[in-house]
């Protein structure tokens, strides 16, 4: 048995599956032979989604319709996973939400206001916590998948937001610092088991986030990364999650992909 990590034939559950770095990473785990199952909100195109990967792959995808702040719906999701392939081996955490606002807008006298702030850190922390804390039990039952007996592997997306918020960004920073923060702790929590858990902070990536924006626009966000001068591709999101699941030395860490981007303010 090899120290390396081989995709084929595991399992992987991918959040926030249905567009952006989720979907490219769904189809890249689908391609070298990983059974995916996608999970994000009812309303969206997941069903579509999942046909395709499997057409343009010709390997397993599934939609499992939920929302990562449901106890219920992620325990719903993980038995589905549990009574059709009675395994799970990698989950990458992609769901979460972002909004722009300012601390105070003193020009209208508004505040941030306290909802908008704790929805924005149940979706991205909580949800993320959630589908991890839900997803460890089935795990946990895996067969070692290389020498070291590793389980498994936890991927988390938090951002370079967590590093370098700009104005607006107060809710969605807070939220992918904690996601950064909670990398180490989790990854010695379920190290006793051999199960791993690394996150990525992605810069600019050309997701349908950053896609509705003006041409114009992204075209000057891109030229703030110093090289590759361009926004990321998702695929490239995907390319690292791929390596963090087959090299058992990656654990507890938060791994910045971002063309070596630092935001000003």
């Amino acid at each position: 048995m090899s120290k390396i990590i081989s995709l084929k034939n595991t399992v992987s559950l991918v959040t926030g599956g249905a567009s952006g770095l989720g979907r490219a990473t769904a189809e890249r785990f689908a391609q070298l032979g990983s059974r995916v199952a996608i999970l994000d909100l009812p309303s969206s195109d997941g069903e579509n989604v999942a046909a395709q990967i499997k057409e343009k792959t010709s390997g397993e995808c599934i939609f499992t319709p939920a929302d990562v702040t449901s106890e219920s719906d992620v325990s719903s999701v993980i038995d589905k996973i549990s009574e059709k392939y009675g395994a799970l081996h990698n989950v990458i955490n992609c769901a979460g939400i972002g909004v722009a606002r300012r601390t105070i807008n003193f020009g209208r006298k508004e505040t941030h206001s306290l909802e908008l702030f704790n929805r924005v850190l149940l979706t991205n922390v909580g949800g993320t916590f959630n589908v991890i804390a839900k997803a460890c039990p089935l795990i946990n039952e895996n067969k070692p998948l290389n020498e070291d007996n590793c389980l498994g592997c936890i991927i988390n997306t938090s951002s370079i937001a967590a590093f370098d918020g700009q104005i607006g960004q107060v809710a969605y920073s807070a939220s992918k610092g904690a996601i950064a923060a909670m990398t180490l702790p989790i990854a010695r929590d379920l190290s006793i088991r051999g199960i791993r858990c690394v996150t990525i902070a992605p810069g600019l990536f050309k997701t349908p986030l950053l896609e509705s924006l003006p041409a114009k626009v992204q075209k000057q966000l891109a030229t703030l990364v110093p090289f590759p001068t361009r926004l990321g591709d998702p695929a490239e999101f995907a390319h690292l999650c791929q390596s963090i699941a087959e090299n058992p030395m990656l654990n507890g860490e938060v791994i910045r992909l971002d063309g070596a981007i630092r935001m000003l303010p």
